[in-house]
């Protein structure tokens, strides 16, 4: 049995946040063929329901690994620690960088209002959160994003040991685990399925994927990519907009 994995933006959503047609078609084709398909992204749940219906998947690593779910039970979850997330909203709240924290079902924001919020959300087609500045409290969170500028996200870096720091948009920055990563939420997946990983293939476009085109047995980067991405990767398909994950599959001969 093979498992292909899909990072969603920029891999299974092209720029417009549409999942174009021969993709459809390639996933499709893939289950036809009884090659099992799963979403590995950076996204919560609820940010991709839609896109599970529609390409009728019910497996995923999602949260960068921190919350997996293997047809459509959860068999994994690694939350951020409560007390480390307390003290991060104390810390950026002195350095006035706003948080939003997110877990399976929906997200939050410390603010009731901030521009980078705003123009990094839209950025994956959602809006401002509703504020709520305790939401943290009492629930498992699986991750948290800290808006700010450039490497101002430097000053937490030196600070939190237990958590991991991966900027993913101008204005913000992804809270989580130490440790965690999409490779890890694989891992736990691959050996509920007790498959190898010379069977497991993975597309993926951004810096969150590294680890994931690293660890499986065929990482397939984007033509979109950026290059220490590519390089990380066993093969280049083309961009997302021409159609690159049709044509990386049918190279490799999954469909």
């Amino acid at each position: 049995m093979k498992i292909v994995f899909f990072d969603i933006d920029g891999t299974l959503l092209n720029q417009d946040n549409e999942i174009p047609d021969l993709t459809k078609a390639a996933i499709k084709n893939l289950q036809e063929n009884g090659v099992y398909v799963a979403i590995a992204t950076g996204r919560a749940p609820f940010m991709f329901e839609h896109i599970r219906e529609e390409l009728g998947i019910d497996s995923y690593v999602s949260f960068n690994g921190q919350y997996v779910v293997f047809e459509n039970e959860v068999i994994y979850k690694n939350p951020l620690k409560a007390e480390k997330l307390e003290s991060l909203m104390m810390h950026a709240h002195e350095n006035q960088h706003p948080l939003v924290f997110l877990n399976e079902k929906t997200m939050k924001s410390s603010v009731d209002h901030h521009e980078y919020i705003e123009e990094s959300l839209k950025s994956l087609g959602f809006p401002h959160p509703d504020e709520n500045a305790s939401f943290y409290i009492g629930r498992d969170i699986f991750q948290a994003l800290v808006f700010c500028e450039g490497h101002q996200e430097d000053v937490y870096l030196k600070s939190y040991d237990d958590f991991h720091f991966i900027r993913w948009h101008q204005y913000s920055t992804d809270v989580l685990p130490a440790g965690g990563s999409k490779a890890e939420g694989i891992k736990q997946l691959i050996v509920r399925l007790g498959l190898d990983f010379q069977d497991v293939y993975a597309f993926g476009d951004g810096l969150n994927d590294i680890e994931m085109l690293k660890s499986c047995g065929t990482g397939v980067a984007m033509g979109n990519a950026s290059e220490v991405v590519k390089a990380a990767a066993d093969m280049i398909t083309d961009h997302v907009d021409e159609d690159g994950i049709w044509k990386g599959l049918k190279q490799l001969t999954l469909i």
